[in-house]
Parts: structure tokens; C-alpha cells; sequence
């Protein structure tokens, strides 16, 4: 009985222990909340003050960003790309005086049944009674040749070569139509280095094709280059010139053709022939326009340019197939289809070397020995690949046109 007496009383103490253990937790909190008041206060201003500057920069972000949207949709709208193509709009005002001609042989194709496609290049309206310039190796090609021009439209029209010279590398094409738009001759004496251009024509005979570059030099004299022909001047250009090309205008930005694509050497590097000598040429050519030439020359069928020191350090470095002992040469640019270098075998970039045994420093040298020569059979060695071989060409005799 006892036993249950002490318990019962031990148990009332504990309750009253508890009891008072939870008035000192709540007194020794409301202590703490009293003497660390002023400072709760400050932190609840400062967290009110955090809260808006934060509200207000994320205001402040996306709103910005909003404004630059809106700025940049009015920058690049469909419209405004108007006010930058100002190539796109020279190319649009000259493009319907373009050309594209095609060489046809009378010989059919034994599978299609059609005129066999020797050569091909481009050439532009220069009169509205349908007189179109081109180069001269595009239409200088084997005898009784089908010359064909299709017109920007997509017309077709069977042309007439009426003048062809040599020289300066340049042809005028006549169609039978009327009333056609022309493309005005700039003046090229006025050409600047750095000036945009816009080179067009049907490169690998894709027609009406756009490119466009810079003028590197207005006076890259043919002893320079070793062309054939006259004394002259030609325009370097970085506009891409290739086969093709040909025959078709280089335009400056006003519209006009300052220069007639005559080749490429290496890609950045190709030359025009200026249009005062174009215009040099129609003139002359006006007198005795329908008049022919029938002097018979040397027909080898392919168009070179002369390897400057220069030039073949450029190529060394592109391409590692150029013997480094070479010093000189001509590189073979283009080999018409069915001309006898295509029929011995000559590919364009092939460097000539030697012929007959002499060694060649410029085109002319190919061209005098192919004029003087008394051989029918031209043995030439020429480097292709890094290769050194030997090739025998045998010329023909044909009219200029």
C-alpha cells in the first residue's frame, strides 16, 4: 500500500515539474522576442525592400528585351532587304540581254538522235536588231559548225558568226529577230580597282548564272599574261570565270558592261577584255560586217594562257603535283570537243612545256610554232598530274569562221 502511495506522489511531482518547464519555455521565448524586436522590424523592411527592387528587374529585363524584339523585327523585315540587294537589282535590269550559245557539229548523236554539243559560252545583246558580242574562241571552232543562241526568255534561234577577231579574242553573232533589249557599253577607262562587279553567263552550261567580285587590276597588260594578240590591257577580277563564262558581260553597278569574260586562271584570278576595245572592235567591223574572212590558219583547238613566275608559284602551292623545276610554260584552259588537241589526248590544265623540242616561255610561242612550223605532226611534252609525257598534235587547216 505504501508502495502505491510513494508512486502517486512521485507521479504529482513530475506533472508539476512539466507544468512549470513549459511557463519558463514560453517566458524565455517572449524574453527573446522582446529583446530581439527592433531588430525583427529592420529585417522585415529589408525584405520588403528586396522583394520590389527584384519585381522591378525582372520588369525591367524582360521589357528591354521585348524592345529589342520589336526593333529587330522592324530592322529585318521582309522589306527591308530591299535597301542591301542592290546586286540583285543590277542583275535584274541587264539580264534579259544575256546569251547562251551552243557550237553544234552537223553529225548527229547516235543515242538522242540530235547535233553533237562541240562548244558552248555565253555572249549579251549589244543591238536591238538582234547583234550579239561574244569571244572569238567560242565560235571559232570547226568548219561548218551550227551556231545556236537560246535568248534569257528561253527562245531559240539559229545565229550567223559575221566577225571574228583573233587578236583581241572577240566575235559578233547575228540572229534573225527585232526589237530586243540590249545591254549599254560602260566606259572601262574609268574602272577603279575595288570596285564591285557582277559577272554573268552559263558556266558548264548552266545558263543565266549570277557571280559576283572585285576589280583586282584594270591594266593587266597581255605581255603579262602572254595572250595572244594585240597589244592590249585586260581586267582582273576575283568574280568566279569559268567554262562557259566565256563571251559574257562583266557589269558594274550601274548597269553596264565594262568588260566581255574571257577566262579564268585560278580561282580568284580570272580577266576580262575592257569594253572600249569592244567598242573599238564594232566599229571597225561595222563597214564590212557581213564580209568573211577566208584566210586559212593553223587549227589546234584549244585556249592557253602563259605561266608568269608568278602564276606557277601560285600553283606549286596549291597543288603539289607541279614539278618545282618548272619555270615557264603555257597552262592548257580550256580543249575544244572534237579539235584536233582533243583528239591527241590534250586536257585542260596541262602545261606545256616544249614543242617540236623548243621550249615555251609564253602562248605566242605555241602560236608562232604552230603558224611557221613545217611538220603536219606537233610533238608536244607537257606536264599533267606531275607526270611529264608526250603528245602528238596534228593541226588543220580552216577558215576563221
Amino acid at each position: 500500500m505504501s508502495f502505491f502511495l510513494k508512486l502517486s506522489k512521485y507521479l504529482k511531482i513530475c506533472g508539476q515539474r512539466r507544468c512549470y518547464s513549459k511557463q519558463n519555455m514560453f517566458l524565455v521565448r517572449s524574453k527573446y522576442h522582446e529583446k530581439y524586436q527592433y531588430q525583427f522590424e529592420h529585417l522585415k523592411y529589408i525584405t520588403i525592400f528586396l522583394s520590389g527592387y527584384c519585381a522591378f528587374a525582372y520588369y525591367n529585363k524582360y521589357n528591354i528585351i521585348s524592345k529589342a524584339n520589336t526593333d529587330a523585327t522592324h530592322l529585318f523585315n521582309p522589306g527591308g532587304r530591299k535597301n542591301f540587294n542592290f546586286l540583285a537589282d543590277v542583275v535584274e535590269i541587264v539580264a534579259p540581254a544575256l546569251v547562251y550559245i551552243e557550237i553544234k557539229d552537223k553529225r548527229l548523236d547516235f543515242f538522242t538522235g540530235r547535233p553533237i554539243t562541240i562548244s558552248n559560252g555565253s555572249g549579251f545583246l549589244v543591238e536591238s536588231t538582234g547583234l550579239i558580242v561574244t569571244n572569238a574562241h567560242v565560235v571559232t571552232n570547226r568548219p561548218n559548225a551550227v551556231v545556236e543562241v537560246k535568248l534569257y526568255d528561253g527562245r531559240v534561234y539559229k545565229g550567223a558568226v559575221e566577225t571574228v577577231d583573233m587578236q583581241s579574242d572577240l566575235a559578233t553573232v547575228r540572229i534573225p529577230e527585232k526589237n530586243l533589249p540590249v545591254m549599254k557599253l560602260g566606259d572601262s577607262s574609268n574602272l577603279r580597282p575595288g570596285e564591285f562587279v557582277i559577272a554573268l553567263g552559263s558556266p558548264l552550261s548552266l545558263s543565266n548564272t549570277v557571280t559576283s567580285g572585285v576589280v583586282s587590276s584594270v591594266h593587266r597588260g597581255s605581255q603579262e599574261l602572254g595572250m595572244y594578240g594585240k597589244d592590249m590591257v585586260y581586267i582582273q577580277t576575283d568574280a568566279a570565270i569559268t567554262f562557259g563564262n566565256s563571251g559574257g558581260p562583266l557589269v558594274n553597278l550601274d548597269g553596264e558592261a565594262i568588260g566581255v569574260n574571257s577566262m579564268k586562271v585560278t580561282p580568284g584570278i580570272s580577266f576580262a577584255i575592257p569594253s572600249n576595245y569592244v567598242k573599238e572592235f564594232l566599229k571597225s567591223s561595222k563597214a564590212n560586217r557581213t564580209a568573211v574572212n577566208q584566210n586559212k590558219r593553223r587549227y589546234m583547238g584549244i585556249t592557253m594562257v602563259t605561266l608568269s613566275p608568278q602564276i606557277i608559284l601560285e600553283l606549286q602551292m596549291r597543288n603539289n603535283h607541279i614539278p618545282r623545276n618548272i619555270q615557264s610554260g603555257v597552262l592548257v584552259w580550256k580543249v575544244i570537243y572534237g579539235s584536233p588537241a582533243h583528239s591527241a589526248g590534250l586536257q585542260p590544265g596541262d602545261i606545256i612545256t616544249h614543242v617540236d623540242g623548243s621550249a615555251i616561255i609564253g602562248a605566242n610561242d605555241v602560236y608562232k610554232i604552230l603558224e611557221n612550223s613545217s611538220t603536219k605532226v606537233l610533238s608536244m611534252t607537257l606536264c599533267r598530274g606531275g607526270v611529264i609525257m608526250e603528245i602528238k598534235v596534228t593541226p588543220e587547216d580552216v577558215d576563221l569562221i
